[in-house]
């Protein structure tokens, strides 16, 4: 099974610029999708379900924001929507589903970057999700995280480790707590398979040629439980694909 993850920075933009043709060509068989700023109802599923995909939403209560979503090829066991934390229901963040023994999840990660409000709240988020999926892992020890974290883990990870060390994404209290989510169990999966610098999921939009020069940061991540590290096949990242300030990732799983 493929999997892809993709902040798609709304939807209905991400079809103007070709989103749909881009599935037409069969990128994966789950695509899971983070910052919809739409609901179902907001575009054209037809064309979705010409291509075979099973399509789910989970979109925040205000309007053009957050939101998330998964097409899928292969019909869910099971949909589960949210975590059951208020503000982060309300927000449209999460959305889970159940193939066999294996737990997907798809997480849109709070950005701190709009003051220190939600810099404050994105902290809050953190420790709620990883209570959250300790307590998950007890009855569900398959689990693939599928998500813009919203955090660069290490300096090999961003183009610019000691310019950004006091920006939101890369500040000392997000690294650690992604150690301490790595260190309960997680594997990073790209980072499992590719050791090298230079690999980013997103680039800023206030400048052009910060993408042309690849001056990006890796956020976008799918990890999982240490029980299917040995069904892991392979993972990488498509920057070439641009519907998106982001751009997809991937992972081949035997499930």
């Amino acid at each position: 099974m493929r999997i892809i993850s993709y902040n798609v920075n709304g939807i209905r933009a991400a079809i103007k610029k070709g989103f749909i043709d881009w599935l037409q060509s069969n990128p994966a068989d789950v695509v899971c999708l983070q910052e919809t700023k739409a609901t179902e109802n907001d575009i054209d599923v037809t064309a979705l379900e010409a291509l075979g995909y099973h399509h789910h939403w989970f979109s925040a209560q205000k309007k053009g924001y957050s939101g998330v979503a998964i097409f899928s090829k292969i019909k869910p066991d099971n949909i589960h929507i949210g975590t059951g934390h208020e503000v982060s229901d309300f927000e449209g963040r999460v959305i889970q589903a159940q193939f066999g023994d294996v737990r997907l999840i798809n997480a849109y990660f709070p950005s701190g970057t709009s003051g220190d409000e939600r810099q404050a709240y994105k902290y809050i988020w953190l420790n709620e999700m990883l209570a959250y999926l300790n307590d998950l892992s007890k009855k569900n020890p398959k689990i693939i995280l599928c998500g813009d974290y919203n955090i660069a883990h290490n300096e090999i990870d961003i183009h610019d480790p000691k310019g950004n060390k006091k920006s939101s994404g890369f500040l000392p209290e997000e690294r650690a707590w992604m150690d301490q989510f790595l260190q309960s169990g997680w594997i990073d999966t790209f980072r499992h398979f590719n050791k090298a610098p230079h690999h980013y999921s997103w680039w800023s939009q206030r400048f052009p040629s910060v993408r042309l020069n690849n001056k990006g940061w890796r956020i976008d991540y799918i990890c999982v439980t240490k029980p299917l590290s040995t069904q892991l096949v392979s993972a990488a990242i498509f920057p070439d694909v641009k519907h998106s300030d982001h751009c997809p990732i991937f992972v081949d799983i035997n499930i």
